[in-house]
């Protein structure tokens, strides 16, 4: 059995390889060209790893993708040992435009423990260790950024929240305004927003808004192994996407979710690379012989968090 402290440090070299591979394409205007660099390289390298899993959260159903699609085994190991889910380049947006915010990220847990989340949309508050006890989706946007200011030993003007950069956020920006706190906007990337606020040089306090089900279970595990919370609810934009969500055997939709339900396990692992500066981590870097990238690892079972810059020889 490969040992699971191990694999995390094995998954950076994942992360970095995808990253420099998606981060030739930054500002080329071609998410396609981007987003397919970086599943070929984390693919690839996975086949380098004396380890076996099962793909639940990937680039989509084997029909929409052909490599890392749910339920596709990878590694070289004999026994299937864990769940992976893996998101070879969040925000290939950014990427394509020379945007803010862009990460590799790959996302581990003993088999069965990882949630299978359906591919739509949930309603999210995400908050560091201080602020985990006071958070209440269903509470007034005021009286969640009141609690948390006071959680954290700050004035609601200090108070700064992540909120993903869409119309259907145009009240929710405006209450947090009149609330008296600061909105960052972002137009991608709520894996890296929902862990920022627990990073404590972030900037960010908070999480709020509506995003991707997918991006909730691979932000979970880090913050679990931060010691933050976050809380969803599945929220379909339309009957189609309740369906789909029904399809997948969940048929309470008012349910809250904590992210201990996402990450049943605390033998977990996360590790992330970044491609474009964000609130998580710097960029990849093209320097004349050297390309310099910066990545975080994570390990549930011990609680270690690593950050790790690594200069990779570079031939132009």
């Amino acid at each position: 059995m490969y040992e699971e402290r191990n694999l995390a440090l094995e998954f950076v070299r994942v992360t970095e390889a995808a990253a420099i591979a998606s981060a030739e394409w930054i500002g080329r205007g071609d998410k396609n060209a981007a987003d397919q660099a970086a599943v070929d390289e984390m693919r690839s390298r996975f086949n380098q790893i004396h380890f076996k899993a099962e793909v639940v959260i990937g680039e989509g159903t084997k029909d929409e993708a052909p490599m890392l699609y749910t339920g596709e085994i990878v590694g070289k190991g004999a026994d299937l040992e864990y769940d992976i889910a893996v998101d070879p380049l969040e925000c290939t947006d950014s990427v394509a435009y020379g945007r803010y915010n862009a990460i590799s990220v790959i996302v581990t847990g003993k088999k069965g423990s990882l949630f299978h989340a359906p591919d739509t949309y949930m309603e999210k508050i995400a908050v560091g260790p201080a602020g985990k006890d006071v958070i209440d989706l269903d509470a007034p946007t005021v009286d969640t950024i009141q609690k948390v200011a006071k959680a954290q030993g700050k004035d609601v003007r200090e108070v700064t929240i992540i909120v993903l950069d869409r119309p259907r956020h145009t009240q929710l920006i405006e209450e947090i305004r009149q609330a008296g706190a600061r909105v960052r906007l972002i137009t991608d990337g709520d894996v890296a927003g929902g862990i920022a606020p627990c990073v404590v040089d972030s900037g960010v306090d908070l999480l709020m808004g509506i995003g991707a089900s997918t991006e909730a279970v691979l932000a979970s595990s880090a913050i679990k192994i931060f010691g933050g919370e976050l809380l969803c609810r599945f929220k379909p934009k339309d009957k189609q996407a309740e369906e789909h969500i029904r399809k997948a055997g969940i048929s309470d939709l008012s349910r809250i979710y904590r992210s201990s339900d996402l990450v049943k396990s605390d033998e977990n692992t996360f590790t992330a690379t970044g491609i474009i500066d964000g609130p998580l981590l710097s960029g990849v870097q093209f320097n004349k012989h050297t390309i310099v990238t910066h990545s975080l690892v994570m390990r549930g079972a011990s609680k270690t968090i690593r950050y790790i810059t690594t200069h990779h020889h570079y031939q132009p």
